[in-house]
């Protein structure tokens, strides 16, 4: 970036703009461009309507690498800069701070553009109405694009010489956005949905070389591979399993995988998973150790063990903060290159590891000539035994301090409430399924900094982002449903009914701020905030699960544990009202799909009662059980009808129950496991 040198001799930059007081890594990052930068606010929308300019929204997020690529180009280009000031009024927004931005934007630019992606450039009238918009353009003519110069000279003439038509697009658009935003739901009974069509639907997308769906570019899919697990358990249907196994060994075998660090990359660029975009995302690990938890609890697979503890071992090493949250992501970037950090060359590996370097490079495939751009991305393409594997392990750790001598790719310092709590969920996936206490102890310790740092003190408003030591935005819904998701899982792992009327609370509290009762599902957005165009829906599946779909769940769950009828209802309205969505479009609705299949099924309650109940808890833990209601404790408890009257002096017994009629408690461990064995 241009610098001068104050009197000290301090490097000291060039430009700043108002971003330089914002709390986001990712608009700090725009600090010191040329362009007069402002937050998302009313001040630039007051000098939009006073100068009487159109507004620039340009929204992305740290860890984009195209981003990057947009800001050297064009945001730290003088002139460019100076034609952005004299014709718009600019802002700059970090999506993952503000999510509820980016939908309504992004979807303004896809009925625009039929495309969409990050950055994302939207062009709004002073009232905030989208008229034009697109992606990533270049600083001169390329790739069947214009310049970003030649876009800006062109939207602000049109502002200027063809107002009227303008206003009306605008207004136009908007009327269309809001349109869409509305649920399209149809009567349908629950029970009816054939669960076989949906199995051949999504299988007829799956990619049965390579795993995952579809070809290239190739994301982990995970809400769906969840469905095809539970389709497994419920069906017996090994095709189903067989698909889930092949998906995450190519997956842990690829490049997608850090082989020496742990964790997973976003998505893949081609369709053997060689190649990732290299940005690590909390989100992505975490519902990847979810899966590959139940994945283990099916399998036994030691694969999937050590995969679950490595990329816990990254997530503790690399993303947690001092305070008990952990941070958003990694950049792909360092050093200027894209997956820089991850690389290798055959000299490289050679020099370190002398007589381990055959081994290694045979097993990971580091060649002469590189696998990709004459350099190497580490994947496995063979199995060791075990000892190749214990001689592996001392090369990787080898090759990992060395790496940790690079320059690194940038760290996203916001903790997000929703990430979060879905990085909670994992930890006691991984818990249930492995029995390591360090994981119990991860997910309480990071739902303790929950409560304390993203909560208003003595209410249930939480905040959706924490950073430097300080809270801010009021959560959304996805941040809301997540965390009740959370609570839940930590009530089975350790028992702690507390958990559970924290989580009735909040879902209390969401159905009171952001239900639609007209409609029959909830707003992304809480009642009465008051700078967006209007309130959106989100009930489609994106890269985190949907929303309505996790909170459909939730209520179903705590309407068995709490008795709470109004809450069967609110869910069973809810599911029936997505089955013909769901079965139309599956690869968007795998969460639908397994709230849907739970409410037909109904969930199996798992009674322990007595003061022994943590073997037995723990035993029951580590085997695949969708589909039920865990509760476990030394006495009864007549707040939770499935807790009331079961206590037996001198014993522990566990009682099998559906719609809580119960069968005769059972003592013995091993007929317990044989009774809840599907088969």
């Amino acid at each position: 970036m241009p610098s001068i040198r104050s009197l000290s001799g301090i490097p000291m930059k060039k430009h700043t703009n108002r971003l330089i007081h914002e709390q986001s890594g990712y608009l700090r990052q725009h600090a010191h461009n040329p362009v007069d930068w402002y937050p998302w606010g009313e001040e630039a929308f007051q000098k939009a309507i006073s100068e009487n300019k159109p507004v620039l929204v340009s929204i992305g997020y740290l860890a984009c690498h195209w981003c990057h690529v947009m800001e050297k180009e064009c945001f730290e280009d003088a002139e460019i800069a100076a034609l952005m000031n004299e014709r718009f009024v600019n802002i700059k927004v970090d999506r993952e701070e503000r999510p509820d931005l980016d939908q309504i934007y992004m979807e303004a630019v896809q009925a625009i553009t039929h495309s969409g992606g990050w950055p994302l450039n939207v062009f709004l009238t002073p009232s905030r109405q989208a008229f034009f918009g697109g992606t990533y353009y270049p600083p001169v003519p390329a790739f069947n694009r214009p310049s970003w110069s030649q876009v800006i000279v062109a939207v602000s003439d049109a502002y200027r010489d063809r107002r009227e038509e303008i206003d009306q697009q605008g207004i136009s658009l908007t009327r269309q956005l809001q349109s869409s935003s509305r649920v399209a739901v149809s009567p349908h009974e629950l029970g009816t949905m054939d669960q076989g069509v949906i199995f051949n639907l999504i299988m007829s997308g799956a990619d049965l070389e390579s795993g995952g769906f579809g070809m290239a570019p190739k994301f982990p899919s995970t809400m769906l591979l969840k469905f095809l697990l539970r389709y497994h358990y419920f069906h017996r249907n090994e095709e189903a399993l067989r698909h889930v196994e092949l998906s995450l060994d190519k997956m842990i075998a690829g490049g997608i995988y850090d082989q020496l660090g742990g964790g997973f990359c976003r998505y893949s660029t081609d369709r053997e998973w060689l190649v990732p975009h290299f940005e690590k995302m909390l989100y992505d690990n975490a519902l990847l150790l979810e899966l590959i938890s139940e994945a283990f609890q099916v399998t036994r697979k030691p694969l999937y063990d050590r995969t679950i503890r490595q990329t816990l071992e990254y997530v503790f090493r690399e993303m947690a903060s001092p305070e008990g949250g952990y941070y958003s992501a990694l950049d792909a970037d360092s050093g200027g290159e894209e997956g820089r950090y991850y690389i290798w060359k055959k000299p490289e590996a050679d020099l370190l590891l002398g007589k381990e370097a055959p081994l290694f490079c045979q097993s990971y495939d580091i060649t002469e000539e590189g696998n990709w751009e004459g350099k190497n991305i580490l994947h496995a393409i063979r199995q060791p035994d075990q000892q190749e594997q214990e001689r592996l392990v001392q090369a990787t750790s080898r090759l990992l301090a060395e790496r940790e001598k690079r320059e690194r790719p940038l760290l996203d310092d916001k903790v997000l409430l929703s990430w979060n709590a879905l990085l909670c969920t994992a930890f006691c996936k991984a818990y249930a399924a492995l029995g390591d206490k360090a994981f119990r102890l991860a997910a309480e310790n990071n739902m303790m900094f929950i409560w304390t740092h993203m909560r208003e003190p003595g209410t249930l408003a939480l905040y959706h982002c924490w950073q430097n030591g300080k809270p801010r935005q009021p959560a959304f819904l996805d941040d809301y449903a997540f965390l009740i998701q959370a609570l839940i899982g930590l009530q089975e792992i350790t028992a702690e009914r507390d958990w559970l009327d924290k989580a009735k609370s909040l879902t209390d509290q969401v159905i009171t701020h952001f239900w639609d009762a007209q409609e029959g599902f909830f707003f992304f957005t809480p009642e009465g905030q008051a700078d967006l165009l209007f309130r959106k829906k989100e009930v489609f599946d994106h890269s985190t699960p949907s929303g309505n779909a996790v909170m459909c769940g939730n209520l179903h769950y705590l309407s068995v544990v709490y008795q709470e009828l109004h809450y069967r209802e609110m869910a069973t309205r809810m599911a029936a009202g997505m089955v013909p969505q769901a079965i139309r479009y599956p690869s968007s609705h795998g969460v639908w799909l397994q709230s849907i299949l739970d409410l037909e099924q109904g969930f199996r309650e798992i009674v322990i009662m007595g003061k022994n109940y943590g073997e037995i808890l723990q035993q029951i833990q580590g085997k695949y059980l969708p589909c039920k209601v865990l509760m476990a404790s030394a006495r009864d408890d007549d707040r939770f009808p499935l807790l009331r009257q079961r206590f037996r002096q001198d014993s522990t017994s566990v009682y099998l129950c559906r719609d809580y009629a119960c069968s005769r408690p059972l003592e013995d461990s091993a007929e317990v496991l044989k009774e809840l064995d599907p088969a």
